[in-house]
């Protein structure tokens, strides 16, 4: 029983359309669904993703009309997304061209990396991906396929204090703390975790830093991050081991392109347990992800209420 890697990282927007204009034509990742939050279907859920729309490379969105987020500590503060090596050069120029705010080129925990933000503020960090990586390109991004965007990792959290966060990293979650390294803004220390066979796709990062304000969340700011696991048993396996260790959680949620569990870790940071499957090609073709509104089943009789609600996109 053990967690893979990252399974997606899911956001707050409080601009749907400009969104999908940022995550598509600047970063060049696919729109592989395009649905609701299930809990409030006023609100897009939209999901950007590799070529395959492959576990692992979803970025998510919740469309609401949220206040900036205030940064601070007890957040998911800094979203990693890994590139080629040698394509931070390609996405400095290109980040820069478009009046982003945009780092310098460093090495950051071993690997070269390129800190920016997204036109809401959303803290990036372009990270040089593991030598033997497989890219899944997708043909109709405007970015070339060498330097398309490769998934998630590593995900950085910020709390204020290590010990409560590290026991339900390691005993409860079964993560190997493996190293740690000086925060590149200078709040603390950043202490690496790492899941199955590790490697940037596969860490949480978790910054110790008391000297913080409390965050509080909104646009630009992360909602939760999702930790894999193969399939519908082992979310299983993971509820019952949650109930066990007495870890207050959401229990099992049917989302219909996958099944998880929710829980916060003590710096108050909301994680969930998701499965690989099914996947989201269970209701559309893969060649045509994410061109028209999806919903699951127990919602479709809802098409044209929720439908007439949600704004355009283009």
């Amino acid at each position: 029983m053990e967690l893979t890697g990252i399974h997606h990282l899911t956001a707050i927007t409080a601009d749907a359309p400009g969104n999908k204009r940022f995550y598509t034509d600047t970063l060049g990742l696919r729109l592989v669904k395009k649905t609701v939050n299930q809990d409030d279907t006023s609100a897009y859920h939209l999901f950007y993703a590799d070529g395959l729309a492959r576990p692992g490379t979803d970025l998510t969105f919740f469309d609401w009309p949220a206040a900036r987020e205030r940064r601070g500590t007890h957040s998911i503060s800094r979203t990693g997304l890994r590139v080629a090596g040698d394509s931070l050069d390609y996405w400095a120029g290109r980040l820069q061209d478009r009046g982003l705010t945009v780092g310098q080129i460093a090495p950051i925990d071993t690997r070269a990396s390129l800190d920016f933000e997204d036109p809401e503020g959303q803290r990036f960090r372009l990270t040089e991906d593991a030598a033997d990586a497989v890219a899944a390109p997708w043909e109709k991004s405007p970015v070339p396929a060498q330097h398309q965007i490769h998934g998630l990792g590593p995900i950085t959290i910020s709390v204020p204090e290590l010990a409560p966060t590290e026991a339900v990293l390691t005993h409860v979650m079964a993560m190997r703390k493996v190293r740690d390294y000086a925060s590149p803004d200078g709040h603390g220390t950043v202490y690496v975790y790492e899941m199955g066979q590790g490697g940037p796709a596969a860490e949480l990062h978790v910054a110790v830093q008391p000297d913080l304000p409390t965050a509080r969340q909104g646009a630009g700011g992360v909602h939760h991050v999702a930790f894999r696991v193969p399939d519908k048993p082992a979310i299983h396996a993971w509820a019952a081991r949650l109930s066990e260790m007495r870890v207050p959680n959401s229990g099992e949620v049917e989302r219909y392109y996958f099944r998880s569990l929710y829980f916060r870790e003590p710096g108050g940071n909301l994680f969930e347990i998701a499965s690989d499957d099914p996947g989201f090609a269970v209701d559309e073709p893969l060649e045509s992800l994410g061109e028209t509104l999806s919903l699951p089943p127990f919602l479709e009789g809802q098409r044209a209420q929720i439908e007439a609600r949600l704004k355009p996109l283009d």
